[in-house]
């Protein structure tokens, strides 16, 4: 009985020590696994590395020299039919615009016409002009005549008469004004034969200037290139906002079609605003990325910065007043071209070996700048002090070690 009792009270106090072994061991999992749970917000390793002090600001590409290519002046109700594609690049003598022909054809024809008619009017008027000219000398000659009989007449006064006397008195007065009325219309229609001589010559040489233009329009109903390059279409006024010219609109003589940049003459040209301009001086070197152009990143320098801040009125209200900036790429791609909007950015000093956070990581807390440092289970606020900031990343000299582990969101804000 007494060895049964004791056999029994063996095998309950192995079945207690193994349950407290268990318990202890699940206990001791659990302190472990806790302590290794995940942050509940993402984190990042604060490490040590250079600080670059960046100025960023936006710029778009222009030409300092480009060659125009627009449309002949000397032709009406132009119409396009053919065009190069924004971009393409062509030689010289390449096509880059086709009109129709067909109004500057009926133009030519026309002003032909002009001139032919005007040619043979100006020859039936002089005809005109010598026949009456002739009619008129005849009229004077008759005239002249006239006077000298009367006055032959007139010369028999004394053997004649007192009224035969007085008569031919008469006639030679008579005969002397029709001898000025003679001359004078000889003069009145020279002076209307050579006016109107005038006006057919006037509707002659416009006729003249009228084809000479057709002929030069009909010449240039296909603009070539002028030299090889990369064709950038000019974005002119339509109804619908602006826009470059397409295959089938109707274009005004001289209007701007394309331009036929020079690629070495291609600038970043900006706007920096007057807290930087300080920052910034001739020479820099910058990087410059083009929206349309994500997969490249260029370098250049500062070209030319301007000393005097101006009034940029495309900033919005109220005003604001910046400066100049110019900027010199060191390379070159052949899909660059003018109106390409870009990101600068000027490295104005690198600081090296220091800590370095993203903004992100560090937030505001009665007047104080805190990181919230993952201390093994739980978060918790350490003030850092900040030497300066640049873009989005943060140098901290105070607060914070290397391989900190700090969170990118505030950890006391419970997501939804």
């Amino acid at each position: 009985m007494t060895r049964g009792l004791r056999a029994g009270w063996r095998r309950r106090k192995a079945a207690a020590t193994s349950l407290a072994v268990l318990i202890s061991s699940a206990l001791l999992l659990g302190a472990i696994r806790y302590s290794r749970r995940p942050p509940p917000v993402p984190t990042i390793e604060v490490t040590r590395g250079e600080f670059l002090d960046t100025v960023q600001f936006r710029g778009e590409c222009k030409a300092l020299r480009s060659l125009s290519i627009t449309a002949p002046a000397e032709a009406d109700d132009l119409s396009i039919l053919k065009l190069a594609a924004d971009g393409q690049r062509v030689d010289e003598g390449e096509m880059i615009v086709e009109f129709d022909k067909t109004k500057t054809e009926q133009d030519l024809a026309q002003a032909q016409s002009s001139l032919r008619y005007t040619a043979a009017d100006i020859e039936q008027v002089r005809a005109q002009a010598r026949l009456t000219q002739e009619q008129d000398l005849t009229a004077v000659m008759k005239a002249r005549y006239d006077l000298e009989s009367a006055k032959l007449d007139a010369g028999k006064q004394e053997i004649v008469s007192k009224i035969e006397g007085a008569k031919a008195k008469l006639n030679v007065d008579d005969a002397q004004q029709k001898l000025r009325e003679a001359e004078e219309k000889l003069q009145s229609d020279r002076r209307a034969s050579d006016a109107t001589i005038d006006g057919k010559m006037q509707a002659s040489r416009k006729a003249r200037f009228d084809l000479e233009r057709a002929k030069i329009a009909l010449s240039k109903m296909s603009l070539k290139a002028p030299a090889a390059g990369v064709v950038s279409l000019v974005a002119v006024w339509h109804p619908e906002g602006p826009a470059p010219f397409k295959p089938g609109d109707h274009v005004w003589p001289g209007a701007p079609i394309a331009e036929l940049p020079d690629p070495a003459s291609l600038r970043i040209s900006a706007r920096v605003d007057e807290t930087e301009r300080g920052r910034l001086a001739p020479t820099q070197s910058v990087t410059v990325l083009f929206d349309a152009i994500p997969d490249r990143q260029f370098t250049g320098k500062i070209e030319d910065i301007s000393t005097i801040a101006s009034e940029d009125f495309s900033g919005g209200w109220p005003i604001p007043r910046n400066f100049d900036a110019r900027i010199v790429l060191h390379q070159l791609d052949s899909r660059l071209k003018p109106g390409m909007s870009a990101q600068v950015t000027v490295v104005v000093e690198r600081v090296r070996d220091v800590l370095t956070i993203p903004v992100q990581a560090s937030f505001q807390k009665e007047g104080e700048t805190f990181a919230y440092v993952w201390r093994g289970t739980k978060f918790r606020g350490q003030a850092i002090e900040i030497k300066r900031r640049s873009g989005d990343r943060i140098l901290v000299v105070k607060g914070l070690q290397a391989g900190d582990r700090i969170a990118l969101q505030d950890p006391n804000i419970k997501s939804e």
